[in-house]
Order: C-alpha cells, then sequence, then structure tokens
C-alpha cells in the first residue's frame, strides 16, 4: 500500500535501471522514462549511480501516489519497449512480485497497464475509485465547483456500489468521466465553447457534446492514449442501459465486477490526463 515501503522503492529502481540486463537504462533514460510518467519538474540526472539517484527521486515523491502509480504502469507500459508488450510483460511478471506485498499488482486492461488493490485473499486485482481523487483532480481543472460536484459523483457512485446498486454506480461512473473531459477540455481550449466537431465534420453546440464526442475529442486532442480511448468506451455503452428498454433487450445485470472494470478506466483517464496536460497556471 501507499506509501511505498522503503524496501519495495529499493526494488523497483534496481528493476528499473537492470544495470548490465537486456533493458538498462542509462541516465538520461531514466530521465525520459520520468517524464514519459508525467511527473511534473522531473529531476534531472546528475551523474550518481543509478540505482540511488531513482531510489531517491521516488522517495522524494512518496506522499504522491499519482506520481508513483504513473512510474510504476509506465515501467510496465509497452511503449517504453523496442520489443513492445513481448518486453513489457517481462517487467510486469517482475514488479508484481515486488509489489506483492504491498498487496498491489499491475495488470492489463484495454492494452493499458493500470494499477490495482489485490484482493483479501491475494488471487486476483481489484479496482475502486482512486483514494486521492481531490487532490488529482485540483491539479488538472482549476474550477472549484466543478471539481466538488465530480468527487460528490465518485462518492455517490461508491455508497451505490456498496449498497449494490451496481447499475447507478455505472452510472455514476460514466456521468464523473463525461463531466472530467468536458472540464478540463473548454478549460484547456476555450474555443470549443463554440462547439465540438462531430464524426462527420458538423458542429454540435458544447453543452450538446455527448461522453463519445468527448472522449474522441481528447483523443484527437492527444490527451488521451487510444488504448485509453478504447477503453472507455464500454463505460459509455454500460451507461446507455439508463433505458430500461435497452437493458430488457440486451439481459443486462451488472455485478461486483462489472463496476470494478468501470472503475479501472479513471485511473487510466487520469494518468493519460496527468501525462499529456501542463499544470494549470
Amino acid at each position: 500500500m501507499f506509501p511505498l515501503d522503503h524496501k519495495t522503492v529499493e526494488r523497483v529502481a534496481r528493476l528499473v535501471c537492470d544495470l548490465g540486463g537486456p533493458n538498462e537504462r542509462r541516465g538520461y533514460e531514466l530521465e525520459q522514462l520520468l517524464r514519459g510518467a508525467g511527473w511534473q519538474d522531473s529531476p534531472d540526472y546528475d551523474g550518481t549511480p543509478r540505482t540511488a539517484w531513482l531510489v531517491e527521486a521516488i522517495q522524494e515523491r512518496a506522499t504522491s501516489r499519482a506520481d508513483i502509480e504513473r512510474l510504476l504502469c509506465r515501467v510496465c507500459d509497452p511503449v517504453e519497449y523496442e520489443a513492445g508488450m513481448a518486453a513489457a510483460g517481462v517487467m510486469q511478471n517482475e514488479l508484481n512480485r515486488i509489489l506483492e506485498p504491498e498487496c498491489l499488482a499491475i495488470t492489463y486492461l484495454g492494452g493499458r497497464p493500470v494499477l490495482a488493490e489485490l484482493t483479501a485473499s491475494g488471487e486476483r486485482p481489484a479496482f475502486g475509485a482512486p483514494d486521492d481523487l481531490r487532490s488529482r483532480l485540483e491539479g488538472l481543472i482549476s474550477d472549484e465547483k466543478a471539481t466538488a460536484l465530480l468527487v460528490d459523483r465518485v462518492a455517490q457512485s461508491r455508497a451505490a456500489q456498496e449498497s449494490g446498486a451496481y447499475l447507478l454506480a455505472i452510472f455514476g461512473i460514466g456521468s464523473f468521466i463525461e463531466g472530467l473531459l468536458f472540464t478540463v477540455l473548454l478549460e484547456r481550449y476555450p474555443e470549443l465553447e463554440s462547439g465540438f466537431t462531430g464524426r462527420d465534420g458538423k458542429k454540435v453546440p458544447s453543452r450538446r457534446a455527448g461522453l463519445e464526442l468527448l472522449i474522441d475529442t481528447a483523443h484527437d486532442r492527444e490527451l488521451i492514449q487510444l488504448d485509453a480511448k478504447n477503453f472507455m468506451h464500454p463505460v459509455r455503452d454500460f451507461r446507455n442501459y439508463i433505458h430500461p428498454r435497452q437493458q430488457l433487450e440486451k439481459s443486462f445485470s451488472p455485478d461486483q465486477d462489472t463496476v470494478a472494470l468501470c472503475w479501472a478506466p479513471i485511473h487510466a483517464l487520469l494518468n493519460d490526463l496527468e501525462a499529456n496536460l501542463p499544470q494549470p497556471v
């Protein structure tokens, strides 16, 4: 769990540096890794022993779960390696061995590495809302009222999940994603106030921009990766079951696992936005 134990940090740093190994990283490559993980004001490598330097860099951000989470995911991201998933999978296996005592694990959903907590039995990853959600939202959007509203949506989704109202929880998760993307896009790209461009090239008034269009626009603006875009569309599809007729036609009956799968895209979304958006001034 967070913050990670010092011994865990040392083992992670040794794995990442991989001195003498097939994935050895030079000093400048460690800098690139931290920047690729979306670390703001990441440290410059100073020529000291690489493993010790990385341990210090991680420890300085020990209280920033978001930074540590994004780093762990980046280490297992196929885009980091020439061999793609073949190399990333090896790193995932080794990293999960290190993280197991912390009851954490990296898993792939929709092709994206996502950090999850292990179930009580330790048998499989489980997903939930980020514990540090408010602070992460404050780093992405400046509207305090929007932040409070989004935090409340997640709190209500959690309450619905805990009470067994799984369908309502999914609706809340979908509305959170929609609200976050809408707020981020309009704050960072004020020209979108006049409307979004749909797939047919026609303008859609901003107040009518649906979740699908928001996801596509965020991807077009390179705020989220393709895998994250594809990963979030099922949440949008699930939310469409707000219409009873459609739920009856599809015999859709969500359970605890369905909701858990819907929390995972939120982690991927936050990681991508934090990595690709500059901090607001």
